[in-house]
């Protein structure tokens, strides 16, 4: 099949020069739009299928000039860019967004966490002539307003957290592109790229608004988590912050979630808990060390054996999902795939796990 048409980016089509080939593809793709755009009843949508996972960053760096892993923040897409502003130039509105898992379980956890498990249904309409302007404030409260619920019901929907930044895109545009214009303070235009950078970080706050229904042992856990993942960190610094997080080092180690000797501090591996059950019952029982063993009972009986678990622990094991797509996040922007892909798994598998512990009879005492 002849490919000279093709619209792609390949440098190796201009001699190698990739600032011609991106301006080829970007010119291409608005030409695309445009002409859908003249050809698009009113009372139908057009369906924009996509799927793109690319995560860009800008990193921090420190006063001695080393840049800092840590401090390294996903804020926007340079494919969603492209293909956004093609369809926005050429008048239209997104009006909502539909994950479609198209990818095999096996191979979004075989390619590491830059493997997408869903693609992306873009659905557009012209957007009316009548359309309003808006400020960069109104842009912001109207996003504030209206993203938490789309990003609810894409979890409930146990949209793999690998996709789930992607997933957002949508609904964070759909509120973007319902304005004629956004203007910044100066009276510029408010580019597609600040836009989603402006989803990202709601979709950050979204993701830490959900730790208030988390215990204060598991919410201790989440920030030691950020700052030293599995590693060891200095004891002084683990009981500071368990001091504001309202619990005490004493406590998480009865939840059996560290161990702390010699000075310093380590959040316990999910194959590291005690699988004693009774008569070992960690008090609190807390919604990370749920999570933890639902990795673990799923990594070794697969989804009965976390079912089973499920089964036993009531309130904390429905907000082990939300602790997933968090620490899936952490993991992901850390660098740490082997934990990130355990994360993603356990969300793309929760379907199923509720449905197996729901046929589970009840039983009278719980393993923890």
């Amino acid at each position: 099949m002849p490919k000279s048409q093709e619209l792609v980016a390949t440098p190796y089509r201009f001699g190698g020069d990739k600032a011609a080939a991106r301006h080829s593809f970007e010119t291409g793709l608005s030409q695309a739009f445009a002409h859908m755009r003249a050809a698009q009843h009113p009372h139908y949508p057009l369906t924009v299928f996509y799927a793109f996972k690319q995560t860009e960053a800008d990193t921090a760096t420190d006063d001695a000039g080393e840049t800092s892993r840590r401090d390294t923040r996903p804020l926007a897409s340079t494919g969603w860019e492209t293909m956004l502003e093609g369809l926005i130039r050429a008048g239209f509105a997104i009006t909502g967004t539909w994950p479609m898992r198209t990818e095999m379980l096996n191979r979004s956890v075989a390619l590491g966490t830059n493997a997408l498990a869903s693609s992306i249904v873009l659905v557009c309409r012209p957007q009316p002539a009548n359309a309003p302007a808006a400020s960069r404030r109104e842009f912001l409260q109207a996003l504030n307003h209206e993203l938490p619920a789309a990003l609810k019901d894409l979890q409930q929907g146990s949209i793999a957290p690998v996709d789930l930044a992607q997933a957002a895109i949508g609904p964070g545009m759909a509120v973007f592109s319902r304005y004629r214009q956004v203007l910044e303070a100066d009276g510029s235009p408010l580019r597609v790229r600040t836009a989603l950078q402006l989803i990202n970080q709601t979709l950050d706050a979204v993701l830490a608004e959900q730790e208030g229904a988390f215990d204060a042992e598991t919410r201790w856990a989440i920030t030691w988590f950020e700052q030293f993942g599995l590693e060891e960190g200095p004891y002084g610094v683990a009981e500071t912050l368990s001091k504001a997080k309202n619990t005490t080092i004493e406590r998480l180690g009865a939840a059996g979630i560290l161990s702390a000797r010699a000075g310093k501090v380590q959040l316990l591996r999910h194959d590291e808990l005690s699988d004693d059950g009774n008569p070992a019952h960690p008090s609190p029982l807390t919604v990370w060390a749920v999570t933890q063993r639902l990795l673990h009972a799923l990594d070794q009986a697969g989804e009965r054996g976390a079912a089973a678990i499920l089964q036993q622990v009531g309130e904390p094991g429905e907000l082990a999902r939300d602790l997933a797509y968090r620490l899936y996040l952490t993991c992901e922007r850390n660098g740490w795939a082997q934990a990130a892909r355990a994360y993603n798994s356990l969300v793309q598998v929760w379907p199923e796990i509720v449905r197996q512990a729901g046929s589970l009879p009840v039983k009278q005492e719980t393993m923890f």
